[in-house]
């Protein structure tokens, strides 16, 4: 009995009959193949609806019937246009192939016709030179600045804004720190400089019922160290107007017309930011008198002269440019650089008399710790020729004397070691009788 099989159950013979095939899971061996499922979504023909024919539908047919001609005219116009697009950039990479190398400036003298034109470097030397086609030929206009091949010397193009480097540096872009406050003892020279510059650009309807027209140009002279480019400073610290300074040196070039450019560009400059007050300092280097020369340096200061005359007094309006001129030797100048009608004021600065003296004193001692003790009476006591520059020395020495002492407080000694030392220095490098 215990040999024989044993009979399966009721509940066992339930669960086999329970039980359904399920198949092995599919090999992943290599890349399974996508059913292919017709065209493209993008490129399928939209379904239209309703599906029976009537007006609705046909309507619906219609509108993507011009939207397929609208694409197939586009795709047809980028094939046309990708050729001359492919040209254009092919030409532009050449023209900056050809920029890329380096470029001489020039100046434009004449258009001889479409092609060509006669133009000057910086050397002096002219040149008839080829047009290349890419130059925009409205821009080009006698004096105008140009871009030269280095090695045929042919137009490339035109600078823009071609004022020199120089006149944009004479823009003063921040005004001065001082102000009439610090300028001491001239009260009459700064009330003809207010009447001559300020008010003729704040107030021209005074003048226009005066009947008369304002000054055009002022002169400051004097001798040295008597506050001509202080009181220049001031003006510029007070007026909103545009301030170009230059020193008569600058307008000396190494090359010919060089100058005369210059100044006709320091003008122009003046003009495109008017109002605007323009300050030449030291003119004697450029205004002195005339006389038959040999010398091409001479010839061309003289050059540099009368593009100047021309610019005050010329043909053109100077409108709302005011020009102030500053030198230490009026004498040498050209009379008619100075003449009325060019520069209708003139204005000397002389020495400091004493109650002058005291004021500057005060002006510049008030910066220092100074000792109660200190007499200025007895420093502006006597003859001695103290300029405003003077007196700024001496106080300065005074400083230095008491930080050699290792001083916080500058005391009368202080004062008196230094006037000797700059008078003794003033007289020792100034030739007796020369500002007489």
């Amino acid at each position: 009995m215990g040999n024989l099989p044993s009979t399966p159950s009721k509940n066992e013979k339930q669960q086999k009959k329970g039980k359904k095939y399920v198949p092995p899971p599919p090999t992943t061996i290599g890349k399974r193949k996508k059913k292919s499922r017709g065209p493209d979504a993008t490129s399928k023909m939209p379904q239209v609806f309703p599906a029976t024919r009537c007006k609705l539908r046909l309507l619906r047919t219609q509108r993507i019937q011009d939207y397929l001609l609208m694409e197939e005219e586009f795709i047809t116009n980028q094939e046309l246009i990708k050729p001359k697009v492919e040209q254009v950039q092919a030409d532009r990479t050449e023209v900056d192939k050809l920029r890329g190398s380096p470029m001489s400036i020039g100046t434009l003298e004449e258009v001889v016709d479409d092609d060509h034109a006669i133009v000057t470097t910086g050397q002096g030397t002219s040149f008839y030179v080829p047009m290349l086609s890419f130059v925009d030929k409205d821009l080009l206009e006698p004096s105008c600045s140009v871009i030269l091949h280095h090695k045929n010397m042919a137009i490339v193009g035109v600078l823009q804004g071609d004022a020199d480097p120089m006149v944009s540096v004479m823009k003063l872009e921040k005004a001065p720190t001082e102000s009439y406050a610090d300028v001491g003892g001239l009260e009459k020279q700064i009330q003809e400089i207010k009447e001559s510059v300020e008010l003729p650009m704040t107030h021209p309807e005074l003048y226009e019922e005066m009947g008369i027209k304002p000054p055009k140009g002022v002169i400051l002279y004097g001798v040295p160290g008597t506050g001509k480019t202080l009181l220049a400073k001031a003006v510029a610290n007070q007026t909103s107007a545009t301030f170009l300074r230059m020193v008569g040196s600058e307008l000396i070039q190494k090359y010919l017309g060089d100058g005369p450019k210059l100044v006709r560009e320091l003008f122009a400059v003046a003009e495109q930011n008017a109002p605007s007050i323009v300050f030449i300092d030291e003119i004697d280097a450029v205004g002195t008198k005339r006389y038959d020369s040999n010398s091409g340096g001479e010839r061309e200061i003289q050059r540099t002269m009368l593009e100047l005359l021309n610019q005050l007094d010329g043909f053109d309006s100077r409108g709302d440019i005011k020009v102030i001129m500053a030198t230490n030797k009026i004498d040498s100048l050209d009379p008619a650089l100075i003449r009325p009608g060019r520069i209708d004021r003139k204005i000397e600065f002389t020495l400091p008399n004493r109650a002058t003296k005291r004021r500057i004193f005060g002006i510049h001692a008030a910066r220092m710790t100074v000792d109660q003790d200190v007499n200025f009476e007895e420093l502006i006591s006597g003859n001695d020729d103290m300029s405003g520059a003077d007196i700024k020395a001496i106080c300065t020495e005074a400083g230095l004397l008491a930080l050699r002492e290792r001083r916080m407080k500058v005391y009368q000694q202080d004062f008196i070691k230094a006037k000797e030392k700059v008078l003794y220095a003033k007289s020792e490098d100034t030739p007796e009788g020369l500002y007489l």
